[in-house]
């Protein structure tokens, strides 16, 4: 006589901390996707050559994860470009790296 636990409760905790796992990985996937709307929309004001490409990556990473703040993510991406695009516009205006209005 073999004293030993059934294998299906192994694979039944197994399987809830894959579960946890999953669910924190889209969890942090839905905080970047969040960050990356605030800080594109920040960087249209301010830092805009810091916080657009930071909203950039951020967003593109949530995607990549599977998050399901799709749209947000989405935004974020936008504005992040759009933040380079600013820069580069007020940059062309004054003929410096810098800009001010």
């Amino acid at each position: 006589m073999r004293l030993t636990t059934p294998a299906t409760h192994r694979t039944a905790t197994h399987r809830t901390a894959a579960g946890g796992r999953v669910r924190a990985a889209v969890r942090d996937a839905d905080g970047m996707a969040v960050a990356s709307f605030v800080l594109g929309l920040l960087g249209l004001l301010v830092l805009n050559v810091v916080l657009g490409p930071i909203a950039i990556a951020l967003a593109t990473t949530a995607l990549r994860r599977g998050t399901s703040r799709r749209g947000r993510a989405c935004l974020g991406l936008g504005l992040g470009i759009a933040d380079l695009l600013v820069l580069l516009a007020l940059t062309q205006m004054n003929d410096t790296i810098s800009w001010s209005l």
